[in-house]
């Protein structure tokens, strides 16, 4: 059953996500992402919680702006999902990336806090269709 606690502080886990994100701040990702958290990326391919991690250490992934469209959330006692829309601008292996994505995030919550355990990206049109 939803519960609106569980809504704004699965809400607040997402704010920190994207904040982490934009900072490549490695040790709030690792605290946000599940250790067996997997990613299926807008390739298709699918990702760890180290892929991820390595990517953000390295630099080979950067974000350097991220704006958010969209944002609805579900929760429960111990499972929250997320819906974003939005568009990130950054570097990607020393490349220039602009996209505007779909996620769709599976948090689980224990005791004290919301963590990833699967996410998919979908690249959507640049355009909101009318």
């Amino acid at each position: 059953m939803p519960n609106d606690e569980h809504t704004e502080s699965l809400r607040a886990a997402e704010r920190r996500l994207q904040a982490a994100q934009l900072a490549s701040d490695t040790d709030a990702l690792a605290e946000l992402i599940d250790d067996r958290g997997r990613f299926t990326g807008p390739d298709g391919n699918l990702h760890t919680k180290q892929d991820d991690l390595r990517a953000h250490a390295s630099g080979r992934q950067v974000l350097t702006h991220l704006e958010e469209e969209e944002l609805q959330v579900l929760a429960t006692a111990h499972t929250g999902i997320i819906w974003f829309l939005g568009t990130l601008e950054g570097s990607f292996e020393g490349q220039s990336v602009r996209a505007r994505l779909r996620y769709t995030r599976t948090w689980t919550r224990d005791r004290t806090s919301w963590k990833i355990i699967a996410a998919h990206a979908s690249l959507v049109a640049d355009e909101p269709s009318p």
